[in-house]
């Protein structure tokens, strides 16, 4: 008997190394509840459904509101111009000095009129509760959820408090000059320092003892369906200041305002808004929030914190999406896949499993040339099999299906990221490569022949007449496998390390099952992987 059959032989008789007998192998690695799927799957999609008579209703009433209320509010627009001109007269764009002489005094007046007429006449009809505090109470004002461009009349009802936006933004003629009124915090893209730049800013303003207006800050950063509070940001809450958090509902029964990554554009809403008799928009000004010396040295803390208060306040749940979630959506639509699929839960993904959005979008080009043959974006069994050139089998079946979190029989993205991380790469250290590579060089001459190779995963999947050819050609680039090759093949394909482990788990189960007299302790022979080892093996295929 040759080394290959009997490495054959002695696989044939662990438990459950037979096909059928996947019930009997060791279990694998628990589920971990932080990784659970989010309550809301896609908060960044809106489907506003419109039913025929709805459909002429707008239609009619859009004849006559339509154009009026565009009059309107670009005549509102033109009578606050003047105001903001003054107001800016003089200043630099970038203020380094907070505007508090008679311009202020007299012109925020006039442009809080202004805008609280130019939202009525788009047909907003606003309900304020609570009382809004004071710039000595709450210097920062943070606003969720944020749901559409009609947002700004949070900003609007708060007194025009101080904005976070982009230098581009200052530069549109009317409406820069607009914004540059409010004096805002002017973000650049291009600057590299502009992050550090804007929270030295905001700190400087929010802790000057109110010479400077308050800073209205929407902390998450991008719009969703508010059906949840995504992550906020710490922007608002890293000067360790006390905040007033303020909600915005729209209780309508037709939506026409959420301006979301899939879903109606900045034109359709204008035009479905303005067509709407009224449109009922609720400003709730929340108790000031306090920052606890723990939550002053940790703004994630104080983040959260106000962030949970709000989304009870809401009845809404919380996620871990964030704005990098978008920009995985763009990325899975440029792949051929559903918007959709490149949703993970960011914030909760790269902080648990340490990585970070290159990362990431690296495991979404791997994923998405699984997946791009299956209908809807999500990995089947039989992408997964074809995938790894494997046959589909009981041990494959069990990777599968710890991949496979929710159990519906496949495999979403966020599933994949996370058992890349959690089963894979934990396993694909350097220390079991050498010994998987030890596995399959059963004659221990430091390379592995295509009957070696077929020997072992034979033995290790239950399938007697598994060919493997094809992987093998993948691997090798002569007639064997080096060490080198079956390194470098291991690190860039991951989920092979769990079928090697899962086969040295089932021998060491199939030793620890004999009878105590027989028992020995699994160890692999030395060979030519480990140079210190290199003198003492010789080879015998020359003898074969």
């Amino acid at each position: 008997m040759n080394w290959c059959a009997e490495a054959a032989a002695v696989a044939a008789t662990v438990p459950g190394a037979g096909v059928g007998d996947g019930g009997l192998r060791p279990p694998m690695v628990p589920r971990q509840a932080s990784f659970f799927p989010p309550p809301v799957p896609n908060p960044f999609v809106q489907q506003t459904r419109i039913g025929a008579a709805k459909r002429v209703q707008i239609f009619l009433l859009g004849i006559i509101l339509l154009p009026l209320r565009a009059l309107l509010v670009g005549l509102m627009l033109l009578l606050a111009w003047p105001f903001a001109a003054v107001s800016t007269a003089c200043c630099p764009e970038k203020l380094t000095h907070p505007v508090n002489d008679w311009r202020r005094k007299i012109t925020q007046p006039a442009l809080t009129f202004l805008g609280r007429a130019m939202f009525f006449s788009m047909g907003f009809l606003v309900t304020v509760k609570g009382k809004i505090a004071s710039p000595l109470e709450a210097p920062i004002f943070v606003v969720a959820p944020h749901s559409t461009f009609f947002d700004g009349i949070a900003c609007v009802v708060a007194g025009l408090p101080s904005l976070l936006s982009r230098n581009e933004n200052a530069q549109v003629p009317l409406i820069g000059r607009l914004l540059r009124a409010v004096q805002p915090v002017l973000v650049s893209r291009v600057d590299p320092d502009s992050r550090k730049n804007t929270i030295n800013e905001i700190i400087k303003r929010a802790t000057s003892g109110g010479e400077w207006p308050q800073i209205l800050v929407f902390p998450e950063g991008t719009c969703t369906n508010r059906s949840c509070l995504i992550t906020f940001k710490p922007g608002a809450f890293i000067p360790g200041v006390p905040v007033q958090p303020i909600l915005l509902r729209y209780p309508n029964k037709l939506d026409t305002v959420t301006w979301t990554w899939q879903g109606y554009t900045f034109i359709q809403l204008c035009v479905l808004t303005f067509c709407q008799p009224f449109t009922k928009v609720e400003v709730e000004f929340m108790p000031v929030q306090v920052p606890s010396d723990e939550e002053i040295k940790d703004p994630i803390l104080f983040a959260s914190r106000v962030r949970n208060l709000m989304a009870e306040a809401l009845g809404i749940p919380v996620t871990d999406h964030t704005y990098e979630d978008c920009r995985l959506m763009i990325s899975a639509g440029q792949l051929t896949l559903p918007m959709e699929a490149g949703l993970v839960e960011f914030t909760k993904i790269s902080r648990k499993l340490k990585l970070d959005w290159d990362g990431i979008r690296k495991h979404l080009d791997e994923y998405a040339s699984i997946a791009s043959s299956s209908k809807g974006g999500r990995i089947g069994i039989e992408e997964f099999a074809e995938y790894l050139k494997l046959p589909i089998s009981d041990v494959l079946r069990q990777l599968f299906a710890l991949f496979d979190r929710n159990n519906d029989g496949s495999i979403d993205f966020r599933e994949y990221v996370i058992g890349l991380a959690v089963l894979c790469n934990p396993a694909n250290t350097e220390e079991i490569i050498q010994v998987a590579f030890k596995l399959f060089d059963v004659d221990k001459d430091g390379c592995i022949t295509e009957e070696e190779f077929s020997t072992i995963l034979q033995a290790s999947l239950g399938v007697p007449d598994l060919d493997v050819s094809g992987l093998f050609k993948e691997i090798a680039q002569g007639d064997s496998i080096s060490y080198e090759e079956f390194k470098n093949f291991a690190l860039r394909h991951p989920e092979y390390a769990k079928i090697f482990t899962t086969y040295l788990d089932l021998q060491t189960c199939h030793v620890f099952s004999m009878p105590k007299e027989v028992q020995t302790t699994p160890s692999i022979a030395s060979n030519k992987v480990s140079p210190e080892n290199h003198e003492e093996n010789t080879s015998d295929k020359k003898d074969d």
